[in-house]
């Protein structure tokens, strides 16, 4: 009997490659560094506010900034990575990005940060579209939520590595010195891009058997691009996007003001504040890998999508709930761990909703919506940056901001039900 050696048996045989992990790992890294960018005028802003001599409401503003150039840039870069693709695309972005990071050290006023955070939004608002676009490329559905997971666990990284680096290169150097270091991490990720990315299909380091692996429900419609109208005309993009406009705003806070809070509430200075927020995002980094686990474990486990990603969005949505008596611990260590169960609680949640993203709508859509769905989740982080910054300087309270962010997840869950029942028979 003579034995088939062609190229199709070979294919049944052979183990697939391992590329598709290694994309996931750049996108894990270019969100921590992401991340890293953001929280160090976070980590300096005690001490920034006593050398600059910004107010609670001038901070605000500045973080407002940002949120507010992230939201227009999200809206125009899921488009422009629909259109550049992710490879050129990302270039683009972290390039920007880095560059308006290390501009922070010209700063010296409350408006010269502020100009420095608006520059720093618009060049930060393509990592999220091209990650989940590339997610989308290189994974089958079942994968998706592990590796949107994985690669949203860099947020996490990204906010523990700042209080490692942060602080020591500020006392030993000067503050100016912690944006320049930091801003510069970037350009070294982007040697790894440049020679790594590239289309599955044709890579020459994904084989057949991993190629059959992440084309295995490959959308069979056309290559054109939904117009972003007709994508605003259907319940499933509104379902995500008021889920990240509602939810996303308590990111921004633990992000912005979780360093003041500790250093307000428990009196710790900028030499002692890394190993509390180290802890909080050790927990919150568990969380997103967690929850993007958990609803592919169902998906495996044959539960319909509708009910694994909205039974892990309501696990997210109760333990997000202990935060509410953050506010009222006199004890450091007791609340850094409710704020990393919130954290974490967070991370997982989010996780869910950017492979909803991909659930919904085809590949070729998803830079567009993912822009258009972190618009909303930042013009929600503005408004809450704003408001916290004036409901600190009149009161001086965190309270009533924490019960605000117990409240909205299960808040946003009853609306995303609502707008979308099933999930499975979506069709609008």
């Amino acid at each position: 009997m003579k034995v088939q050696t062609g190229p199709s048996s070979l294919a049944a045989v052979q183990k697939p490659t391992f590329m598709r992990w290694w994309i996931c790992a750049l996108l894990f890294f270019a969100t921590t560094i992401n991340y890293v960018d953001r929280q160090v005028l976070a980590i300096l802003a005690p001490q920034l506010q006593s050398e600059i001599g910004w107010s609670e409401v001038e901070y605000g503003y500045i973080v407002t900034a940002f949120q507010f150039s992230y939201a227009i840039g999200l809206l125009l870069a899921g488009k422009l990575i629909d259109f550049l693709e992710t490879k050129r695309g990302f270039i683009l972005s972290i390039t920007l990005w880095s560059l308006a990071a290390m501009a922070h050290a010209l700063a010296r006023t409350a408006t010269g940060f502020g100009l420095a955070r608006l520059a720093l939004g618009i060049g930060e608002s393509g990592n999220f579209p091209a990650a989940i676009k590339t997610i989308s490329e290189w994974f089958p559905r079942k994968e998706r939520a592990l590796a949107t997971g994985i690669f949203n666990s860099g947020s996490n990284i990204g906010a523990i590595v700042a209080p490692l680096l942060v602080p020591a290169i500020a006392l030993h150097f000067g503050w100016e010195w912690a944006f320049i270091a930091t801003g510069a991490l970037g350009f070294i990720w982007l040697v790894f891009w440049v020679k790594l990315a590239g289309k599955p299909a044709q890579h020459t380091g994904v084989n057949t058997a991993e190629l059959k692996i992440i084309e295995a429900d490959t959308d069979l419609t056309s290559e054109q691009p939904t117009p972003l109208l007709q994508i605003l005309r259907t319940r499933k993009v509104w379902a995500v996007a008021v889920g990240k406009f509602l939810t996303d705003p308590i990111w921004w806070f633990f992000l912005y003001w979780l360093p003041k809070f500790l250093s307000q509430t428990y009196g710790l200075q900028l030499d002692k504040i890394g190993l509390p927020l180290i802890t909080a995002y050790l927990i919150a980094d568990a969380g997103s890998i967690g929850g993007g686990w958990i609803s592919s474990k169902f998906l495996k486990m044959g539960w319909t999508i509708n009910a694994a990603r909205k039974t892990t969005l309501l696990i997210c949505a109760l333990l997000v709930i202990p935060i509410y008596w953050v506010s009222g611990i006199a004890e450091l260590w007791p609340a850094v761990w409710l704020i990393g169960l919130g954290m974490a609680a967070h991370t997982g949640w989010s996780a869910n909703m950017y492979t909803l993203a991909t659930d919904f709508f085809p590949k070729r859509d998803v830079g567009t919506v993912v822009g258009f769905i972190g618009m909303a989740g930042a013009v929600g982080g503005m408004l809450m940056a704003s408001a916290t910054g004036h409901l600190l300087e009149a009161t001086g309270s965190y309270k009533s901001i924490f019960i605000v962010a117990a409240s909205m997840y299960s808040l946003a869950l009853v609306l995303i039900h609502f707008l979308v029942p099933d999930i499975d028979a979506v069709k609008s």
